[in-house]
């Protein structure tokens, strides 16, 4: 395999590897808890490297993972005292850990390869070189495996525990009453989450693994309503991501890592603006037409409460209705032309009165309103 192979590769698997978590922290309205966890999590890396004085043992990973869940812990005690919000608290522990691993790397760790900006930016250029050998054989990229095996967990973890999880996101209470245990799923989320970032840290750093983990979730949760169309959609567009910030890098020749959260962040913000229903030009036109609507439903509304009144020749007049309404003259006369194309309203002199249609619709609207 070449080594741009590769690197899209293992950048692909870790895109996907992270969104598949991804998915219940932005459920659950835990994104920032996976910026917390990609950087404390070099606390359990430098503690298990100060344990075995081996940046190749897996004591590594566990104590990483064991602190990315200990992060999680203590940052629901600091908030469930009531004296400070939760992102407050995420902004108080985070930042105390990572600065005590950074602390200890500079002090007791300076000649050892474990270096602060390679955690933080990552370096997917360098991933081929670091290969992995059985039997003396050159099997490959380590972090092609490593980033597949990411995957197959948080794969198997997702379908093993699918009813779980999707009942400790939508509804604890209800998953505590039917025998299930909240807590345990949500620490058990939490560690897989820790484990991925671990797992994804030397190849492409903690800043992509956060754009990795939230950024094809929060795009595909405007796609979708469905919990498991959201889980493929998320991995699909994490995909797309990777290997598309991979060519924008090799064009432009400029940082892999930083091309692909460039990337990221441009597809959530074609998504943001652009997808039906739920994107911001939908959004606007629907409350720009919702307007007119109203607008609408209001005017008929006032010429029936008035039918047959002693007011009924005042109020029906263009323009006492545009005093009464507050409008301006251009949006009444857009709501008055389409009343009447619609046959709606019909005008007699300079009196505005309902039709028929206009009646049995302002009758309709009543008895909607009045349940």
């Amino acid at each position: 395999m070449s080594a741009a192979f590769e690197i899209q590769l293992i950048a692909a698997l870790v895109a996907v590897a992270c969104a598949l978590p991804g998915v219940f922290l932005v459920l659950r309205r835990m994104a920032m808890v996976s910026d917390a966890i990609t950087h404390t999590v070099l606390l359990g890396i430098v503690t298990g490297f100060f344990l075995t004085r081996n940046l190749e043992s897996p004591i590594l990973l566990v104590c990483a993972s064991l602190t990315g869940v200990f992060t999680v812990w203590l940052t629901e005690l600091v908030y469930k005292s009531k004296l400070i919000s939760e992102d407050a608290s995420i902004c108080i522990i985070f930042p105390l850990l990572f600065s005590i691993a950074i602390i200890l790397i500079t002090r007791y760790a300076g000649n050892v390869h474990l270096d602060t900006d390679s955690v933080l930016l990552g370096e997917l250029a360098f991933a081929p070189f670091d290969r992995l050998y059985v039997m003396g054989r050159d099997i490959g990229a380590k972090g092609i495996y490593i980033s597949f095996a990411l995957v197959a967990i948080n794969l198997v973890f997702i379908l093993l525990f699918y009813k779980e999880l999707q009942l400790a996101t939508f509804d604890a209470n209800l998953a505590a009453a039917l025998g299930f245990v909240p807590g345990i799923i949500h620490y058990l989320l939490m560690g897989l989450v820790s484990l991925t970032t671990v797992g994804a840290f030397e190849a492409v750093g903690s800043i992509l693994v956060v754009a990795f983990m939230i950024g094809p979730p929060v795009t595909a949760y405007l796609m979708t309503d469905n919990l498991k169309k959201m889980i493929v959609l998320s991995a699909v567009i994490g995909l797309f991501n990777a290997i598309s910030g991979y060519h924008l890098a090799t064009w432009k020749d400029v940082s892999i890592a930083g091309s692909m959260a460039v990337m990221t962040g441009f597809t959530f913000l074609i998504v943001f603006l652009f997808v039906p229903r739920r994107g911001l030009i939908s959004v606007l036109i629907r409350r720009y037409r919702q307007r007119y609507i109203f607008a609408e439903k209001t005017l008929m509304f006032h010429l029936w409460h008035h039918e047959g009144t002693p007011k009924e020749e005042e109020e029906a007049l263009y323009k006492t209705i545009r005093l009464h309404m507050h409008w301006d003259k251009k949006f009444a006369e857009r709501v008055v032309k389409k009343l009447l194309s619609d046959g709606r309203v019909i005008l007699e002199g300079n009196l505005l009165k309902l039709s028929e249609k206009g009646r049995q619709e302002s009758r309709r609207d009543r008895r909607e309103l009045l349940g």
